[in-house]
């Protein structure tokens, strides 16, 4: 991986702290998320009927989504930027394998991916440097492949940032966010909005998107 940025680095030593602690929180937290799974269900079929091929979860902290991802019958990866979070990943799923990297400069030739997963992984980016992150997804996307973006949404609001336990975090209108993907080259499959669980704060968002062929 290229040296990080200081933005990047300061992302990865904050998500390097809490791994432990976030990887037993987090680890079967789906079970409790019927609309997320069948989000992420609507995901694998999609990149099924278009073709076999691999598919990233990029910003995949301690594996758990992978996992689930690969259960449901995908050829599947992960990619963090926290090194101690692909450690922890790698250890829970020695069957899967993750890797050490930057979104928005991926280590992957054009056209690679069949899929990408961004579940929640784009949240600690400043607005202005999301479409570079899209444009790179849209870059190792193969023509057809499909986006899951999930992320916090901002509930009538503009886009705001927040107090998130591990670093800055951004909520997002879906219109806005579903924009700048469309600007990225994606077009728009279907949306998901779902109201807070208990113990959650805000309203989210997901996006199912679709490649330019």
């Amino acid at each position: 991986m290229t040296e990080l940025s200081s933005y990047h680095r300061a992302t990865a030593d904050a998500y390097d702290a809490v791994a432990v602690l976030y990887a037993e929180l987090f680890r079967n937290a789906l079970d409790a998320l019927p609309l997320d799974r069948a989000v992420l269900a609507a995901f694998a079929d999609t990149v099924r009927a278009a073709g076999s091929g691999p598919v990233a979860e990029l910003g995949c902290g301690p594996g758990s989504v992978t996992a689930h991802l690969r259960d449901l019958g995908l050829d599947v990866f992960g990619v963090d930027l926290s090194p101690v979070m692909i450690d922890l990943a790698r250890e829970a799923y020695p069957d899967l394998r993750f890797e050490v990297g930057s979104m928005d400069a991926l280590d992957l030739a054009d056209g690679r991916l069949r899929g990408i997963v961004s579940w929640y992984s784009v949240i600690h980016t400043p607005p202005r440097d999301v479409p570079p992150y899209f444009a790179e997804f849209r870059r190792v996307l193969a023509p057809g492949g499909t986006l899951l973006l999930a992320f916090f949404e901002s509930e009538g609001e503009p886009t705001t940032a927040f107090d998130h336990k591990v670093a800055t975090a951004y909520r997002w209108p879906i219109d806005d966010l579903a924009g700048l993907a469309g600007e990225a080259g994606f077009t728009e499959v279907g949306r998901m909005l779902r109201e807070p669980g208990e113990g959650e704060r805000f309203r989210r968002g997901h996006l199912l998107m679709r490649a330019a062929k």
